[in-house]
């Protein structure tokens, strides 16, 4: 069992961890105010923990640059990237989706000194499958596949390694609110079977797909807006567990939600 989660506390510019049972977190990183210092975050987006030495990697978005904090020691990894989403393969390679350049871009961990490689879009914005607009989240499976969520397109794109375009596993279907549609794609997931778990951030749901099939299904949510607990009001971000349990960061209701999910 998962003993703590990071979650980043964008409006407060930190990023904060919860210990299993917890009754409150405590500030990691950020909490300094809003600003560019080093010891400072501006809207943090997104966070994940390198394991191989428990730093945190943080998608500082508004002072557009990726950094490190190990021990509260900062350290700028990348900079002059509008970055939002994080991820990172077991090839020790770090992903980024560059919300401005609307790409993906890969480093090796460790290894900054250079303007990294596009991995997925940057052909500029648009809705051809070899581009995006607006990269939010994203998650990297285990063949290096790359999957995209694809706001200001309603989609997920599923980008294969050295794929020259992706292919849309989820939406891509205008904005709307059926089962085949999305309607602001954020946080995204793939399960241990290869389900695809997206959220629906204006529809206020959290969505399951296969791929290959033409509709989702609602496994969280969906109970129009409100702050009840089977309801969401502007969910942002998504994580699990290894027992398959849902975390959903349900922004506008201040608030992290954990489901568990029936397959």
């Amino acid at each position: 069992m998962e003993t703590k989660r990071h979650h980043s506390d964008y409006a407060n510019h930190r990023i904060v961890e919860w210990k299993y049972n917890a009754k409150e977190g405590q500030i990691i990183a950020g909490g300094n105010g809003r600003g560019n210092r080093t010891d400072q975050l501006n809207t943090p987006t997104d966070v994940i923990v390198d394991q191989q030495n428990h730093s945190i990697i943080i998608a500082d978005f508004g002072n557009k640059r990726v950094v490190q904090w190990l021990n509260q020691n900062q350290h700028i990894l990348i900079d002059n990237i509008r970055c939002w989403g994080l991820a990172m393969d077991k090839h020790e390679f770090l992903y980024v989706s560059d919300f401005e350049k609307n790409a993906v871009i890969r480093w090796k961990m460790g290894e900054y000194n250079n303007e990294g490689i596009v991995v997925a879009g940057g052909n500029g914005h648009g809705n051809q499958l070899n581009q995006f607009y607006a990269p939010t989240f994203m998650f990297v499976d285990k063949d290096q596949s790359v999957y995209v969520s694809d706001a200001n397109h309603h989609r997920v794109m599923k980008w294969e390694k050295d794929a020259k375009e992706g292919k849309i596993v989820a939406g891509g279907n205008d904005k709307g609110r059926n089962l085949n549609q999305l309607s602001g794609s954020h946080g995204v997931i793939v399960g241990h079977f290869g389900h695809i778990y997206v959220v629906d951030t204006w529809n206020y749901r959290v969505m399951r797909w296969c791929e290959g099939k033409e509709e989702g299904e609602v496994v969280v949510g969906g109970n129009r807006k409100g702050n009840q607990s089977n309801q969401l009001n502007n969910p942002m971000g998504l994580s699990s567990d290894d027992e398959g349990n849902l975390y959903v960061v349900d922004s506008e209701n201040h608030r992290i939600q954990k489901f568990e999910i029936i397959l």
